[in-house]
């Protein structure tokens, strides 16, 4: 854990660090041009960004579903599955601040603001190319396996999971 760890809303300037962090986290997460990373920021609801001391070092987008016209096929499937839900397209920390709690504060945080507003968070976790790390986290952090599929035209297979939320969504 790290003693001045600080989770914030995501604001416009961030997404110059943002991009290059995401793109060196392919094949754990897709890669992004700079106008696709800003569309998803215009969808985040929300993105949250981590802090170690001064300096960001992860952060978590998360996007509002169904509705958004997101050509993503995991998206689409926890659309068709679910009537409300929080997707988490992508949470990536920096390589040299993993293990210290920066993603289990995203996550914390994350799950705070959905309670109330939606009934689940859904995410999916790469199985080929295999992601343990990620797969782990995502048990540890109480959510269950509801269904794989082939993306990328059979490039990735990915295991689909959710975590109901507690609260009575508004």
């Amino acid at each position: 854990m790290i003693n001045e760890l600080r989770v914030r809303d995501a604001v416009a300037d961030d997404a110059e660090w943002m991009l290059p962090l995401n793109n060196a986290a392919a094949p754990a997460v897709n890669t992004l041009t700079a106008g696709a990373l800003r569309e998803l920021l215009s969808w985040s609801a929300p993105c949250l960004v981590a802090e170690a001391g001064d300096a960001a070092a992860g952060f978590v987008l998360a996007l509002p579903g169904p509705g958004l016209m997101y050509p993503s096929d995991n998206y689409r499937r926890f659309s068709e599955d679910f009537d409300a839900f929080l997707y988490v397209d992508r949470v990536v920390v920096d390589p040299e601040m993993r293990s210290r709690g920066l993603g289990a504060a995203l996550y914390g945080e994350l799950s705070s603001r959905a309670e109330g507003n939606w009934p689940r968070i859904c995410a999916e976790v790469n199985v080929r190319p295999p992601n343990p790390r990620s797969l782990a986290f995502h048990e540890r952090h109480g959510f269950q396996v509801v269904g794989e599929q082939d993306t990328e035209g059979g490039v990735k297979r990915v295991t689909l999971l959710e975590r109901e939320l507690t609260a009575d969504v508004a």
